[in-house]
């Protein structure tokens, strides 16, 4: 990328940002307003920023992202857990040493590794009651919470590789409370990666152990 190609990447980076600060904001009142003003703000993001995920000559004849209806049952606040896999003692979140997570890599839509610390899990609730997912956090300068999965709507209603729900290092956060190690989840809020929209990106995947078995239909889905 030459200079203005990075200088517009960072602005695209604080508009997201800003897109996410404003739901925040506005949606502990009126979530579903909140969330159909975030949808369309991000069309038009899609539609008319020089860094958008779409393809350039795509973008003219961009109609909106698809979506499906706001279900509030897919809002909901969740502990972060301390993990444990009793198979590796290193993957241990919180470790009696006070060790780091063991560092891992997840796999990816292209060649470019990224890696990341599983930090714990949260268990969710109502009609996701059950079902549990981890919590990761990319390595590197500053870092970022980052929470991807992969449900029964995967490749035939959403994106064959899973969805992302929190990647705060690029603004997608919908906030929490870290003294109670709580984090809000908004599974409306769900979206594809980039590299859906074209191959030139490289996203970092859902894993094995963020893939559930029930359908998650809240969020961006494919096409209709």
């Amino acid at each position: 990328m030459d200079i203005d190609e990075y200088l517009q990447l960072a602005e695209w980076r604080r508009t997201v940002a800003a897109l996410y600060e404003r739901w925040r904001n506005e949606s502990g009142l009126d979530p579903e307003a909140a969330t159909a003003r975030w949808r369309l703000a991000r069309d038009e993001l899609f539609r008319s920023h020089a860094q958008s995920p779409l393809p350039i000559d795509e973008r003219a004849r961009f109609g909106g992202l698809s979506y499906y209806p706001y279900d509030p049952a897919y809002r909901m606040t969740a502990t972060v857990e301390s993990f444990a896999d009793p198979a590796d003692p290193a993957d241990l979140a919180d470790p009696p040493d006070g060790k780091p997570a063991a560092l891992l890599q997840l796999p990816t839509s292209g060649d470019k590794p990224f890696s990341f610390r599983r930090i714990g899990q949260v268990a969710l609730s109502g009609p996701l009651a059950g079902s549990v997912l981890p919590v990761f956090w990319m390595e590197g300068y500053a870092g970022g919470l980052f929470v991807p999965f992969r449900d029964a709507t995967a490749g035939a209603e959403t994106y064959g590789a899973g969805r992302y729900l929190l990647d705060s290092v690029k603004g997608a956060d919908h906030g929490g409370d870290p003294q109670q190690r709580e984090l809000l989840l908004d599974f409306n809020l769900a979206y594809h990666p980039s590299c859906v929209y074209d191959p030139r990106w490289n996203c970092p995947l859902a894993p094995l152990e963020s893939r559930l078995g029930v359908p998650i239909r809240a969020g961006e889905r494919l096409a209709v």
